[in-house]
């Protein structure tokens, strides 16, 4: 493209060269016309000592090349910019604008290349918008279908293994009353299988609470909680002690990552705590929010549990991502206390953003 332009730039000299070469002969033509020597008269005169035809090809030579280059430089700059532009358009630089100067067909190019920048950069931009749109509503379709199926399962599961189980447990309990006369060791079996069948049992209620959707739906955490516990206390006969402050005022992102840590707590309390009782504390102050979760259970040992518990290990990692701490206090045969305290920062982040507004 620079030897085009290069070309451009000579052709501009060259036709300057001939109009100039053409004029000066018609001006020598004209000035000897009535002259008896005619053209001879710019040969037999000189200036200098050097005859004025010569004088008359040099002043029509450097005319000629300094009148094209004067008129081609400008235009080759404009065209430059021109095909700068075209080839940042080429590269995808479609925020970049060519500069506009004079009101000729150059300029008119000029503004037409970047109004064609501007919408294609408006294109773009809308591509990529509807990108992200469509991203969005594929992860929505797909939490749509997540949360469909494990609803799914859960009333698979609740219909028909939970019963079975359930059945099983209760003949295997009245097979024990009518074992008076077997041996022990028929007894140690079936007691046996009573337990493991009130094992999957618990597996089987904590599987459920798992498979309930994991967000609130919607909810506050104040009536996500309640819900939650109502249902424990009807399905899973668990005696239930709720206390929730009103009004409470929680980050939609907070609530949720406490929601799953409480559901994750409940469904442990299902799983091995065997407890009858279960006491729930939600409280906000100034300067925390405090949850307490406390169980009648077997309770456990710490230092041994902690090391190889994924749901304890899961819980402390949620409360770690929204900068609280988690405090499991356990006594084996007595019960377990699970608290979580989460420092209250957005509060701070309202005021601001009032005082600013």
């Amino acid at each position: 493209m620079r030897k085009r332009l290069a070309r451009l730039q000579w052709q501009f000299i060259r036709h300057s060269f001939i109009v100039s070469l053409l004029t000066s002969f018609f001006l020598i033509f004209l000035v000897t016309y009535e002259d008896d020597r005619g053209l001879l008269l710019v040969f037999d005169r000189d200036f200098v000592g050097i005859p004025i035809a010569i004088w008359m090809i040099l002043v029509i030579v450097v005319t000629g090349l300094m009148s094209g280059y004067i008129q081609a430089a400008p235009i080759r700059r404009r065209i430059d910019q021109l095909v700068h532009g075209a080839t940042r358009y080429e590269r995808g630089t479609f925020s970049h604008r060519v500069e506009v100067e004079g009101e000729d067909e150059v300029a008119e190019l000029a503004e037409r290349m970047n109004g064609m920048a501007q919408h294609i950069e408006e294109q773009v931009a809308s591509l990529q918008r509807l990108s992200k749109e469509r991203v969005k509503m594929q992860e929505t379709v797909k939490k749509a279908a997540v949360t469909e199926e494990r609803q799914r399962l859960a009333r698979d599961l609740h219909d028909a293994v939970s019963q079975q189980l359930f059945a099983i447990s209760m003949m295997t309990a009245a097979i024990k009353q009518n074992l008076q006369n077997t041996s022990d060791s028929t007894a140690v079996q079936v007691a046996m299988v009573e337990n493991m069948a009130n094992t999957a049992q618990a597996e089987m209620r904590a599987l459920l609470l798992h498979l309930r959707p994991a967000h609130l739906e919607g909810k506050s955490l104040e009536e996500g909680m309640h819900t939650l516990l109502n249902e424990l206390e009807q399905k899973y006969q668990v005696k239930v002690h709720t206390i929730i402050d009103q009004q409470l005022s929680i980050p939609r992102g907070i609530e949720d990552q406490l929601f799953r840590m409480i559901q994750e707590a409940i469904s442990n309390v299902l799983r091995h705590a065997k407890a009858t009782q279960l006491e729930f504390q939600m409280r906000q102050t100034s300067q925390e929010l405090k949850v307490k979760l406390i169980d009648n259970g077997v309770g456990f040992d710490t230092k041994i549990v902690h090391q190889g518990s994924y749901g304890l290990h899961t819980m402390r990692e949620r409360i770690n991502e929204i900068g609280g701490t988690l405090h499991i206090v356990s006594v084996p045969e007595k019960g377990t206390q699970i608290e979580a305290n989460i420092p209250i920062a957005w509060k701070e982040e309202q005021d601001d953003s009032n005082t600013s507004s």
